[in-house]
Formats: C-alpha cells, sequence, structure tokens
C-alpha cells in the first residue's frame, strides 16, 4: 500500500513539473528577440523547459510534455496561420509539420541525458535539429508562393530563413540546458 502511495505522490509531483513547465515554455515563447517576417523567430530560451522535462524525466514524459506544448503553440498561432491564404492542403501541413511535429520531436532532447553534459548537448541539439527539419520542410512546401524574386530556389530559401532563427535556438537552448544541467548537477 506504502509503494502506490509513493508511486501515486511522484506521478503527481512529475504532472505538476511538467504543467508549470510546459507553462513557462510556453510564456518565453512570447518573447520574441527576433522575428521574421514569415513565421518563427529566436525566442528567450522557450525550448529550455521542455528539454529540461525529456532530461530530467526521460523520454515518455517529455514526449507527453512536448505534444501538449506544440497543441498549445498551435492554439496560439492557429489564427495567424489561418490569415495566410494557404491552400487546404498547405493549412493541414503547416499544422503538422509546423507545430504538432516540429515541437513534438523536441522530446528527444532527454535521449542522451545519462551522458552527462556531453548528451545534455547532443540531445538537444538533435531535438532542435529535428524541429529545423520540420520548419525547413514546410517552408519547402509553403514558401514556393511567398518566394521573393531575387531567390529561384526554394530549398535554399527554406534552408536560409529556417535556418536564420533556428540556429540562434539552438545555440540559446544549448546554453541555457547545459548551464541548468550544471547547476542541478551541483546539488
Amino acid at each position: 500500500m506504502e509503494n502506490k502511495k509513493t508511486a501515486s505522490k511522484q506521478s503527481i509531483k512529475k504532472i505538476a513539473l511538467c504543467g508549470v513547465m510546459i507553462a513557462l515554455g510556453t510564456v518565453l515563447s512570447m518573447f520574441k528577440v527576433y522575428e521574421p517576417p514569415l513565421g518563427g523567430g529566436v525566442t528567450v530560451m522557450s525550448m529550455v523547459p521542455v528539454a529540461f522535462i525529456s532530461c530530467v524525466l526521460g523520454l515518455k514524459w517529455g514526449f507527453g510534455a512536448a505534444f501538449a506544448y506544440s497543441l498549445i503553440q498551435l492554439l496560439i498561432s492557429f489564427g495567424e496561420v489561418m490569415s495566410w491564404g494557404l491552400s487546404a492542403g498547405a493549412v493541414v501541413a503547416t499544422l503538422i509539420l509546423d507545430y504538432i511535429l516540429a515541437y513534438t520531436v523536441l522530446f528527444v532532447c532527454g535521449a542522451f541525458r545519462k551522458k552527462g553534459a556531453i548528451g545534455i548537448v547532443a540531445g538537444v541539439a538533435l531535438g532542435t535539429f529535428l524541429r529545423f527539419v520540420c520548419h525547413f520542410l514546410t517552408g519547402v512546401y509553403i514558401f514556393d508562393i511567398w518566394l521573393p524574386e531575387e531567390w529561384d530556389n526554394v530549398w535554399i530559401y527554406s534552408l536560409c530563413y529556417n535556418g536564420g532563427y533556428m540556429l540562434p535556438e539552438l545555440i540559446i537552448t544549448t546554453v541555457a540546458s547545459v548551464a541548468i544541467y550544471g547547476v542541478i548537477r551541483k546539488r
């Protein structure tokens, strides 16, 4: 009986931590250091709380939190996406690739968590790279209608556009995650 109570208390603590981290990530996502004209942006460490969940609680909890975070990001941006004048197929691709998959893949940030700081760096880099891939593919699909005249290749445009904000996000998230890992490890 005591083991069930202990397990139940641990689950409640994990759920509470996930809720707080998802809320923190959501609030941080609203503070953008740089926001390009067609969506995306460099935020103030908005991916760190989701990466933290995955690194501390593991991939299962990280997946649940990242999926919940993706749905919140989708709801926040839904009106904007609908105002872009996209075809039905482009809207579906954007909602799935640019939101649900792009944010859910952040659960992999904890994939190498047992390897210490190097594992945190590798996991966060992998999660952020996979998020970039989702945005890149969406860009290839939808940027064709907005491709500036000086660009003749939508693949390169999507690479440059999405890389322009995802590379700083990768650096910010990795540095912050390693710093937090260092503080937690010393405790």
